[in-house]
């Protein structure tokens, strides 16, 4: 497997689950401590602090330190490989409802016409 299917496997797994989805959508708004992070959950620090290192290890945030801070921030570069391999099969099934549009479309014996892009 090469490294982008590696990376996105570890993305991919690490979203799978809602409290790091929820974690990466607070953070699409703003940097925030890991105490920040942690106030609406009902876990303990410990907890969420996990779930940080696993969207760390994802490569989905990076932590830095800002004087006596330590803010968690989201890494917006991940977010383009998602979006390239995500993009690459909703093109196929695109294509894939196309042929299957046409090919309708003669057995019908009508006209055929290309479906539009919902984007």
């Amino acid at each position: 497997m090469d490294e982008d299917s590696e990376r996105l496997n570890r993305v991919f797994a690490a979203l799978a689950d809602p409290t790091r989805r929820d974690l990466v959508a607070r953070l699409a708004g703003a940097d925030a401590t890991v105490g920040e992070l942690a106030e609406p959950y009902d876990m303990s620090l410990q907890a969420v602090s996990k779930h940080v290192k696993v969207l760390e290890e994802a490569g989905l945030v990076t932590r830095s330190k800002d004087a006596q801070r330590r803010p968690v921030h989201l890494d917006a570069e991940v977010f383009d490989l998602m979006t390239k391999w995500i993009e690459r099969y909703r093109r196929q099934a695109e294509e894939r409802y196309r042929r299957l549009d046409a090919l309708l479309g003669r057995m019908a014996g009508g006209e055929t016409r290309p479906r539009k892009d919902a984007s």
